[in-house]
C-alpha cells in the first residue's frame, strides 16, 4: 500500500486530481503535491509548516512530533523538496498526517538557493492561506527547475516568478493598455503606478518607468530579451514593495548585497 501511495503521488505532480473525503466534520486531503516554504517550532517536539500546495494554495500544518529523532517526518520537511502531503482538520491550521518525498528536482545551491528562499518569503508574505493557485504552483516548480539547472539566467527566472505571483494575487497592472485606456505604444515610456497601472510620460521623470516595448514583452513572458529583465526588475520591485507597505524582505537584502541575481 505504501509503495502504491508513493507511485500515485509521482505519476503526475501537476496533473492528477486531489483525493479528498469527509470524516465527520473534518476534511481530509490525500496525495497533494506540495513544497515546504517555512517551518517554525511548536511546543517541544512539533513544527508548524507553511506549505505551498497545488490545489489548496498556501496551507499551515501542524507536524506533530516532527522534531523527534524517531519521527518519519524528520528530514523530509525541508524547503525545495517535491512532496506529497496528506492532512486533515477544520481550522486554519490543519494536522499533517503524512509527507513523502517524490523527487524529480535537483537541489539548489549557492545563489540559486538564496533565490529560492526569496521566492518562499514572497509567497509567505503575499499569498493568503487557502486560495488555490495551480498556475502559480506550476510557475514555482518551473522557477526551481530553471534555477537548479541553469536553463535561463537566474534573474530572468526570478522575474518570471514575481510576474506570475503578482498576476495571481491581482496586483499586476495591465501591460498592454495604460491607465487612461489607450494601447501601450512600443516607443513611448510609461511611469509605473502600483495602483493605477502604466501612465505615459511626456518628458524626463525620476519615477520608475519602462519602455512600452518592454511592457509588451513582459506581457508575452519574454523576460530574457535585452533590456527587458532590468526594466522588469525595477517595475516588479516597486509593485512588491508597495503591496508589502514598504516592509523589507530579508532575502531581498541578501540578494542585493550579492548583486549577482539582479
Amino acid at each position: 500500500m505504501r509503495g502504491r501511495w508513493r507511485a500515485s503521488a509521482m505519476n503526475d505532480a501537476l496533473g492528477a486530481p486531489p483525493v479528498a473525503r469527509r470524516r465527520g466534520a473534518d476534511a481530509r486531503v490525500e496525495h497533494q503535491p506540495a513544497f515546504v516554504l517555512h517551518t517554525y517550532p511548536w511546543r517541544e517536539t512539533s513544527l508548524i509548516v507553511e506549505a505551498l500546495t497545488r490545489d489548496h494554495g498556501r496551507v499551515a500544518l501542524v507536524a506533530r512530533g516532527a522534531k523527534r529523532r524517531t519521527s518519519q517526518l524528520r528530514g523530509v520537511l525541508s524547503p525545495f523538496s517535491a512532496l506529497a502531503l496528506a492532512w486533515s482538520g477544520r481550522g486554519e491550521v490543519k494536522t499533517l498526517i503524512r509527507a513523502e518525498w517524490t523527487g524529480g528536482l535537483v537541489p539548489l545551491r549557492g545563489d540559486a538557493l538564496l533565490a529560492g528562499f526569496y521566492m518562499n518569503e514572497l509567497l509567505v508574505r503575499m499569498l493568503a492561506r487557502g486560495d488555490a493557485h495551480p498556475l502559480l504552483f506550476g510557475a514555482y516548480v518551473g522557477a526551481l527547475r530553471a534555477l537548479a539547472g541553469g536553463d535561463a539566467p537566474s534573474g530572468s527566472a526570478l522575474r518570471a516568478f514575481e510576474f506570475e505571483l503578482l498576476r495571481e494575487v491581482g496586483y499586476l497592472p495591465a501591460l498592454d493598455v495604460c491607465a487612461d485606456g489607450q494601447p501601450v505604444a512600443p516607443g513611448a515610456r510609461y511611469r509605473v503606478d502600483p495602483q493605477r497601472g502604466l501612465v505615459r510620460l511626456g518628458g524626463d521623470s525620476e519615477a520608475v518607468s519602462i519602455l512600452g516595448e518592454s511592457a509588451l514583452a513582459m506581457a508575452a513572458g519574454e523576460f530574457a530579451l535585452p533590456g527587458v529583465a532590468s526594466e522588469a526588475r525595477a517595475m516588479l520591485r516597486l509593485i512588491i514593495r508597495y503591496h508589502l507597505d514598504g516592509r523589507p524582505l530579508n532575502t531581498r537584502r541578501i540578494l542585493q548585497d550579492l548583486k549577482e541575481l539582479d
